[in-house]
C-alpha cells in the first residue's frame, strides 16, 4: 500500500514539456499515449531542449480534465522552469495550480507498474482517506532522486483536493 501525506502549494509550478490528450480508458486498453510520450521524450532528448529549468526532477502534469477519472485530460511530461519564454517548437507549458494536495508515495518498484497501480488505488479511495474531495483541476507526479532507476523507483503523486470549507 502506498503512503499518504499532505501539502499546500503556495506558488504555482510552471512545467515545460511535451503534451498529449488521453483518458484512463485509453491508457488501460493498451492503446495509451503516455508510454509512447515517455519514449519520445527520452529518444529525442527533449529534456536538454527545455530552457530555464530549475531542479532535477521530471514532472508529469494532469490538467484540463473533461470531468473526473473517466473523462479525457491533458498529460504533459517535462521539467519545472522559471520562465515560459523562448520555448522551442513543440514544447508547451502546464501550470500546476496552488492549493491543497494529497501526496501519495508509490511503493518501490518498476515505474510502469507502481505508478498505474497507485493511480488505481487513488481512484478507489474515499475522500476521507485523501483528506478531501478530488478537485480534478491539476494533479502531478514528481520523478525525483528516488526515481532515477525506472526499474526500482519511488514516485510522488500529488492529487489536487478541493479547498477546505471555511
Amino acid at each position: 500500500m502506498s503512503s499518504i501525506h499532505h501539502t499546500t502549494l503556495h506558488e504555482p509550478l510552471v512545467i515545460a514539456g511535451i503534451q498529449i490528450r488521453t483518458s484512463n480508458t485509453a491508457e488501460l486498453s493498451g492503446q495509451g499515449k503516455i508510454a509512447p510520450l515517455w519514449q519520445r521524450f527520452f529518444a529525442e532528448n527533449l529534456l536538454a531542449q527545455i530552457p530555464h529549468q530549475t531542479g532535477n526532477s521530471l514532472y508529469a502534469v494532469y490538467s484540463n480534465y473533461e470531468s473526473d477519472e473517466y473523462g479525457e485530460y491533458d498529460y504533459l511530461l517535462g521539467a519545472q522552469v522559471t520562465s515560459a519564454g523562448n520555448l522551442p517548437a513543440g514544447i508547451t507549458i502546464a501550470t500546476v495550480a496552488t492549493g491543497r494536495y494529497a501526496v501519495v508515495t508509490t511503493e518501490k518498484g518498476p515505474v510502469t507498474e507502481m505508478v498505474p497501480g497507485t493511480w488505481k488505488e487513488i481512484w478507489q479511495m474515499p475522500a476521507e482517506d485523501l483528506d478531501g474531495k478530488r478537485e480534478f483541476l491539476t494533479d502531478y507526479e514528481v520523478y525525483g532522486e528516488r526515481a532515477t532507476d525506472p526499474t526500482n523507483a519511488i514516485v510522488e503523486i500529488h492529487v489536487g483536493l478541493e479547498p477546505e470549507a471555511e
